[in-house]
């Protein structure tokens, strides 16, 4: 593969509870592992930066696809959830829910448009068949 940009960024402190940063200092962010898993909350943690990663990775791929057809997709929404969970081997996995709104699409051509993104998407690719991915169009 021919790399065409590599991101780096720094984990510090213990983790789940500790700091983030770019090497271009535009991500700077204190992580804290949320409430709903028993800690204190108010910062920033793993899955959301990941979520936000992918849905603004997808809606590119989604924009590019759409070009390519030809198809106009103004006002589209990508949001991805990102779960967290145990996996039953004493580890831990990630589920992920992509919701796609696509105003004024129509719907076979909507459904089209999103598989054809979920294959050229980088982190569609990077976790196919590592993480459960789902595709939903609202």
């Amino acid at each position: 593969m021919k790399v065409l940009y590599t991101a780096t960024a720094t984990s510090t402190g213990e983790g789940r509870t500790g700091h983030v940063r770019s090497s271009d200092g535009l991500v700077d962010a204190d992580v804290a592992v949320p409430v709903e898993m028993g800690g204190s909350g108010g910062a920033t943690n793993p899955e959301q930066l990941f979520a936000a990663g992918y849905a603004a990775c997808f809606h590119s791929a989604l924009t590019l696809i759409s070009r390519r057809a030809k198809t106009t997709v103004d006002g589209s929404e990508v949001t991805a959830k990102v779960g967290l969970g145990t996996d039953g081997a004493g580890g831990f996995g990630l589920t992920v829910t992509l919701l796609v709104s696509l105003p004024g699409v129509d719907p076979a051509k909507a459904e089209e448009l999103v598989a054809a993104a979920h294959q050229v998407c980088p982190y569609s690719n990077a976790t196919r068949g590592n993480i459960d991915v789902a595709l939903e169009i609202v």
